[in-house]
């Protein structure tokens, strides 16, 4: 008798299906929590609140919901994709009106317990929409225009709304990660180089209408450009803080100087240390080392999602899983070219490291669905 016939006659459906699980996925995920666990009591002085015990409940609640997500059907999930998709859209819609306002944005839902920041769930719904939509969509159609218009639609009305908050950190992400399922799903690299063409002229022309009638953009925002290419002009206003980030990335050296001895982060020059500015912290007290680590466990996530979905023969599954890693990807690149001073400050946290209840959820459903799409894909 084969390993796979002993399962399938003695081993309980319900056990087998944890036995199936994606495990290396499950304890990368964990690692990169555990790190965000020490950073934020690091940040706090070497006390557990008001950011790590928090943050640790969160990680609990999200562990079980990525395993309840991971052992229901992947059809399930396909089928509730439309409806995944408009109650995000729903709560965007909510926070217009009755949205918690911010630091001069109004992003969150008051939910008691915690604030909801409903963009997050829309990451997800509209990976498992744009999924959905191209699994039902024949293969010669993927590329006529009219079809495409669909989702570019689906993606351009969620991306509005958060733009307004305003966010263009996550309305960035929600057009990237987009943009990536379609091309994941066979649009033709055509369109795509139309769209970079375009953006590209677009920045062209913003910078060559500087000082003419026609000039496209006001003074206030080419001042921001020149503080993003020379933070050294304005060390105390708008460069402050990629100013301290990266004196916190120098400090660090090879090797750092030691948990909870970093200077910025204790002596608080470093704004948001424990949000979108946390990387800077770690790669202060551990130095390049533990940057590099951190990096290599992020890498590894995508690579085992990257060989999940190519082993996996339902389209939308595939699909599905390539987005969620799409838009992992996305979180932790734009956050590390933001505090390297590689892209301009857009608020975008560091993915389960960074404190904030919203985005280790989301990403803890994102990653049950990609359970789920493992264990249930034809063997």
């Amino acid at each position: 008798m084969s390993y796979l016939e002993y399962q399938v006659k003695y081993v309980p459906s319900g056990f087998r299906k944890l036995l199936y699980l994606n495990w290396p996925i499950f304890f990368l995920v964990s690692a990169v929590c555990g790190a965000g666990f020490l950073m934020l009591y690091s940040v706090a002085g070497g006390s557990m609140d008001p950011w790590a015990r928090p943050q640790m409940q969160r990680f609990g609640l999200g562990m079980v919901l990525m395993l309840i997500v991971g052992l229901v059907p992947i059809w399930f999930w396909r089928n509730m994709a439309v409806l995944a998709y408009a109650v995000a859209l729903i709560l965007l819609g909510l926070v217009e009106v009755i949205g918690v306002e911010r630091n001069g944005s109004q992003r969150w839902l008051d939910l008691g317990p915690m604030d909801l920041q409903p963009s997050e769930l829309m990451k997800i719904s509209l990976v498992m929409l744009l999924a959905a939509y191209y699994d039902w969509l024949p293969l010669d159609k993927v590329s006529r225009p009219l079809w495409i218009v669909i989702p570019l639609i689906l993606i351009a009305i969620p991306a509005f709304l958060v733009l307004r908050q305003p966010d263009l950190g996550t309305t960035l992400l929600l057009v990237m990660g987009g943009g990536a399922v379609l091309f994941l799903a066979g649009v033709h690299w055509a369109y795509f180089a139309s769209v970079i063409a375009a953006a590209i002229g677009l920045v062209t022309a913003v910078f060559t209408s500087r000082g003419t009638p026609w000039q496209l953009l006001q003074d206030y925002q080419y001042a921001r450009i020149d503080t993003f290419l020379d933070p050294s002009k304005d060390p105390l206003g708008a460069g402050y803080h990629i100013m301290q980030a990266k004196i916190a990335f120098g400090s660090g050296g090879w090797t750092g100087r030691g948990y909870m001895q970093g200077t910025q982060s204790r002596l608080n020059f470093l704004p948001e240390k424990e949000t979108d500015f946390i990387f800077t912290t770690l790669a202060e007290e551990f130095g390049f080392l533990g940057a590099s680590t951190l990096l290599l466990l992020y890498a590894l996530i995508i690579l085992f999602c990257i060989a999940s979905a190519m082993t996996n023969k339902d389209r939308f599954a595939s699909l599905l899983t390539l987005g969620v890693a799409v838009t992992f990807f996305l979180y932790f690149a734009v956050n590390m070219a933001m505090v390297t001073g590689l892209a301009p400050v857009v608020g975008v946290p560091l993915p389960l490291v960074s404190y904030g209840g919203s985005a280790m959820l989301v990403l803890m459903i994102g990653f049950g669905l990609v359970q789920s799409a493992h264990v249930h894909k034809p063997r």
